[in-house]
């Protein structure tokens, strides 16, 4: 280890130290490392008591977004409302952009072994959360209060990666999939959705009422989820919750590439929220409708890595070595394509 990162340690110990004093827990001897985090630094703080986590949130001037803000909102309503499946929250820091949580033993949830019973899990949690009274949480990241919105959203993100850095390794074989496979598939996209609309009679830039909007999770699935021994579900990383569309919390469960839900579950889950939050007619059409238009945004987002931002992101992170997750990456994102126009049926 050189000096620089003895120093480095020592601080981040030092900052544990002092949020577990304002919590009032146990001091930190030592902190490890935690894999998974892809946007942030997550560690495992051993104390007398037991472990902890101290999460430190990525910032850079390219990207506003209150990380540590909008988890740490979403959580504490959660555990003032007695919901009990997120992390506790401890104490944070606004300045060190980091915050203390309890430590959640478990671990992910594999593909295979996905069920039908974790998908109401999942459900619970939503409703949960959502129960009355709401708090006036910030909107999420990237929310969306108008069909309209949904569509600019997905726009932008397609019109990002017409420009890819020049030093992301395969950046040639991504300029050519977004050219020749992502830009002609969302055209075909939004041209469905927009006949869609039309036949449901749903007005493009009519907001969408207050009462149809809840509290999200966003990035909502079972990547961001870890189960122990006892089946018990804990869920995982609010850095973009916030108040939101149903419709997109919908969707971004179904299209997260990591631990694929199947869609045959889909319209259970639509109707399940459609009871549990008093969904409207509108509310309902918009979960259908916008699948296919965030499996192109899931695209996008999965060919972060090669925009200047998003390796500055993984950098921090310290995901692994960079062209190999590169050329991960674009594999995934083709093949998340291959997954527009599948249905429920």
């Amino acid at each position: 280890m050189t000096a620089a990162e003895a120093n480095a340690d020592a601080a981040l110990l030092a900052l544990a130290q002092r949020l577990a004093a304002q919590a009032g827990k146990a001091s930190p001897t030592g902190l490890t490392r935690l894999a998974g985090g892809r946007n942030n630094q997550v560690f495992r703080l051993d104390t007398a008591d037991g472990p902890l986590v101290l999460k430190r949130y990525f910032t850079d001037a390219r990207d506003t977004r209150d990380r540590l803000g909008a988890e740490w909102s979403f959580v504490s309503h959660a555990w003032s409302h007695g919901v009990r499946v997120v992390p506790e929250p401890l104490a944070c820091d606004r300045a060190e952009q980091a915050g203390l949580y309890s430590f959640v033993e478990g671990r992910k949830l594999t593909v295979a072994e996905l069920a039908p019973v974790h998908v109401d899990a999942a459900i619970d949690f939503v409703l949960a959360v959502n129960a009355p009274p709401r708090p006036a949480l910030a909107a999420g990241s990237e929310a969306c209060f108008s069909l309209a919105e949904h569509l600019a959203t997905v726009e932008r993100r397609v019109a990002r990666l017409a420009t890819l850095d020049a030093d992301v390794p395969h950046v040639a074989d991504a300029r050519q999939f977004v050219t020749a496979r992502l830009q002609p598939a969302w055209a075909e996209v939004k041209a469905a959705i927009l006949r869609g609309a039309a036949a449901e009679g749903l007005a493009l830039e009519a907001a969408i009422p207050a009462d149809q909007v809840c509290l999200s999770p966003s990035d909502f699935g079972f990547h961001n989820a870890l189960i122990d021994d006892a089946d018990k579900l804990t869920f995982l990383d609010f850095e973009y919750a916030g108040r939101d569309d149903p419709a997109k919390l919908v969707s971004d469960f179904f299209c997260q590439p990591e631990v694929p839900v199947p869609l045959a579950v889909h319209e259970h889950f639509i109707d399940r929220l459609t009871d549990g939050l008093g969904l409207d007619a509108a509310s309902v059409a918009r979960c259908r409708l916008l699948l296919d238009a965030y499996q192109v945004k899931w695209t996008c987002i999965i060919l972060n890595d090669f925009l200047p931002l998003g390796a500055t992101r993984r950098a921090f992170a310290d995901t692994g070595a960079w062209a190999q997750r590169c050329a991960a990456q674009l594999a995934k994102a083709d093949a998340k394509l291959d997954l527009i126009g599948a249905t429920s049926d």
